[in-house]
């Protein structure tokens, strides 16, 4: 019999918080973490059109135990990982040698891009002063999993540790293997989320040029999932983590436990590289999927958290989905938002930011809304609680991620009984 998984601590640094209460009240009271963009005055600036994002605020890395020399020798999305997981151990009260011994922690911490701004620095200093210039820590300051590598040291944690790297699904792939590796006794606990830090003119370079970023000036106006007048998603920057725990574990120490973990699935659309499946059927399997193992009902009353970009097909694909998986009638009965249109889009964190925003919104019988849908597409046609919170007894929530490349993953949260 598969073990259950609850979610004993969470942290969180984002556009509308850098704690979870702070996070929280934003999050309910609908508040836009999109600003106006902010890079250093450089000549790399030139040619970027666009003019918001969802960039952290406030942020103090030494706040949260980084000494100086750890900033120096690691890059943003590291210091955004150690920062959440600083949140998230401390509210779970796991200690290593105390309540749980350092093989039966591990860590499933992604990143979909990893260190870019080193990336980028390093670059441009190969090409200004030669590969001697270049520096020793360009390679351990830049791969994708050594925001992961830096909690698992930091903490001790010598169980499982795996990399997550599939786009904007990132964060809920981490947090979907961690829920399965759980299950099947690999770890007493798993530290489990997504961290992303690519505001650069590199980045967005890219994406602007891949015609995916939303070229609005109004920060309010910037990111409209499911809106008619929708024109791109806005980049954004954070992290997100989990302490994910056996249940049995957790409750011998008498651990304050937040939700439950109870189902994951997960497919590939193999379309194209950027764009969903139009008809959207993987994306569907994979929320059925995470759905049936959770034992799903039709009329239990459920959230659905969107990956909602605000890009036109993604926001059509997706609401296919949502009706192939549920049925036309429990579709119709579902609440959903998107809370990207308050945060931007945290590529790689941005699934794990989002299963925290479940677990939220479980906690406090509380769905979020979709702030800026004031003119609903009519080929979107659910229920995405437009502009304002909405009091409702939850009994499920859903998850949903689908990034790049055809990575689509879901997972379902339930309050513990």
């Amino acid at each position: 019999m598969n073990k259950r998984v609850v979610i004993t601590g969470m942290g969180v640094i984002s556009p509308i918080g850098n704690t979870i209460e702070s996070f929280k009240e934003a999050l309910f009271a609908g508040k836009c973490g999109i600003t106006k963009l902010e890079l250093p005055e450089s000549d790399d600036n030139r040619g970027i059109a666009i003019s918001v994002a969802g960039q952290v605020k406030d942020f103090r890395p030494e706040d949260y135990g980084l000494t100086p020399s750890d900033i120096r020798r690691s890059d943003r999305f590291t210091h955004f990982a150690l920062a959440a997981t600083h949140q998230a151990m401390a509210e779970s009260g796991l200690k290593v040698g105390e309540n749980i011994s350092e093989e039966m922690l591990g860590v499933y911490i992604g990143s979909g891009i990893g260190g870019l701004d080193t990336f980028v620095t390093q670059t441009k200093n190969m090409v200004e002063n030669g590969a001697k210039m270049v520096s020793p820590l360009l390679i351990p300051m830049m791969i994708a999993n050594i925001g992961g590598a830096n909690v698992a040291i930091r903490y001790g944690a010598k169980g499982p540790c795996l990399t997550a790297v599939s786009a904007c699904a990132t964060g809920t792939n981490a947090i979907g293997e961690a829920f399965y590796a759980i299950q099947r006794g690999d770890a007493d606990a798993i530290i489990a989320g997504g961290s992303e830090a690519a505001i650069n003119p590199v980045a967005i370079g890219g994406f602007q040029n891949a015609r995916a970023l939303t070229k609005e000036s109004d920060p309010a106006l910037a990111c409209l999932p499911f809106d008619e007048r929708r024109g791109g998603f806005v980049m954004a920057e954070g992290a997100g983590v989990m302490i994910l725990e056996e249940y049995e574990h957790a409750k011998a120490r008498g651990a304050h436990i937040i939700a439950e973990i109870c189902g994951y699935g997960h497919t590939c659309d193999a379309h194209h590289v950027t764009a969903p499946d139009p008809e959207g059927k993987p994306a569907a399997r994979a929320m059925r999927k995470a759905l049936d193992q959770a034992g799903y009902q039709a009329g239990e009353q459920l959230y659905i958290n969107a990956h909602g970009t605000g890009t036109h097909f993604n926001d059509l694909s997706e609401t296919t989905a949502i009706k192939i998986a549920l049925g036309e009638k429990d579709a119709h009965k579902a609440m959903i938002s998107s809370t990207k249109s308050m945060t931007g889009h945290m590529i790689g964190a941005a699934g794990a930011v989002e299963a925290i925003v479940c677990a939220l919104a479980l906690q406090n019988d509380m769905v979020p809304p979709t702030i800026g849908l004031t003119q609903q597409d009519p080929a979107c046609d659910l229920d995405y609680t437009p502009l304002h919170a909405r009091k409702a007894h939850l009994d499920i929530a859903l998850s949903n991620s689908l990034g790049f490349g055809g990575h689509n993953a879901s997972v379902v949260l339930r309050k513990c009984e």
